[in-house]
């Protein structure tokens, strides 16, 4: 891989976002063909304390960073594509925030959907697993080392048809479209390649930094972790699961960035199982698509002044 600066990215409503260690920059393709730019300065809690920027630590705190942003970001494309119709009016809970937190309104939202989506992740991919093992427990062999086990197979199982269910949605198609553009133009600058449409579509739309591959190492660090810890009280289960969270993440984070830092038959091994989920996450995407990659991927690079700005885009 070239020693260029990392630059990751996430698929939006028809949009990417892409950032590095200092700003982000999402583009939006609108409904009348534009293309809307958002560019914003950035830098992680990692970068301004030392002590979050230590190994296995910045994993947890990175990864809920991505979280509020990825919050942030869906957000932002989702406004540009209200239901057709009569505006909606405000509910009296919606009337309630904007008096309660008037400008703040929207972070105050953004941070319930974050905490929301975090009490589903860990409800569905730790806390169900942990319940239906231990209904299980019974015909299984003794030792809380095989529920543990079994524990972790029900967690693949779930993610697997989660990741299957939701890729057959129109929407989230069109978004995997987009996920493939991200990848193509992000393989494209690491390859040394002109950023330029042609030269991305001709690239990879698999990438061993995806969230996908992170979400997979995520489950099988927390296999073992668990395994290796073994309880047979479900509700020791329970606490030793939500209390190594922080731990599953920060391993996971770090063999992240080494299997994406290296490229050989070992890393290859522990990658594939993700590479091959990114054939469910990923699609090939089209020509605007990619224009839309590239133009989120060439704003993080330039020193423009920040703000949103609007393109128009060639007619066909």
């Amino acid at each position: 891989m070239s020693n260029r600066p990392s630059i990751g990215g996430q698929a939006v409503i028809e949009g990417v976002m892409m950032r590095n260690d200092e700003k982000y920059a999402t583009a939006v393709r609108t409904q009348d063909k534009k293309i809307v730019l958002d560019k914003r300065e950035y830098k992680s809690f990692t970068k301004r304390f030392g002590i979050l920027n230590l190994p296995v630590v910045r994993g947890g705190v990175i990864f809920l960073e991505s979280m509020v942003m990825g919050m942030k970001i869906l957000t932002f494309s989702a406004d540009f594509f209200e239901v057709e119709g009569e505006e909606e009016e405000p509910s009296k809970f919606d009337r309630f925030l904007e008096a309660k937190f008037g400008d703040k309104m929207n972070d105050i939202v953004i941070g319930i959907a974050v905490v929301l989506a975090m009490f589903l992740s860990i409800g569905l991919f730790f806390l169900l697993p942990a319940l239906i093992s231990q209904l299980l427990g019974p015909i299984l062999p003794e030792g809380s080392r095989w529920m543990n086990l079994i524990d972790g197979l029900i967690r693949i199982i779930i993610l697997l048809i989660y990741i299957i269910t939701i890729s057959k949605m129109k929407d989230i198609q069109r978004v995997f479209e987009y996920h493939g553009a991200e990848h193509k133009t992000i393989n494209c600058y690491e390859s040394g390649d002109d950023i330029t449409v042609e030269n991305v579509l001709k690239h990879s739309r698999f990438h061993k930094r995806c969230g996908t591959n992170f979400i997979f190492i995520v489950v099988a660090v927390s296999i073992i972790i668990l395994t290796i810890i073994g309880q047979e009280s479900f509700w020791m289960r329970i606490g030793v699961r939500l209390l190594t969270l922080p731990l599953i993440a920060g391993v996971s984070y770090e063999l992240l960035k080494i299997f994406g830092k290296y490229d050989n038959g070992f890393v290859s091994v522990f990658t594939a199982p993700g590479m091959a989920l990114q054939r469910i996450t990923t699609s090939e995407p089209d020509a605007e698509q990619a224009e839309i990659a590239i133009t989120s991927f060439l704003a993080v690079l330039n020193e423009d002044e920040w703000e949103v700005t609007v393109h128009e885009t060639a007619e066909d």
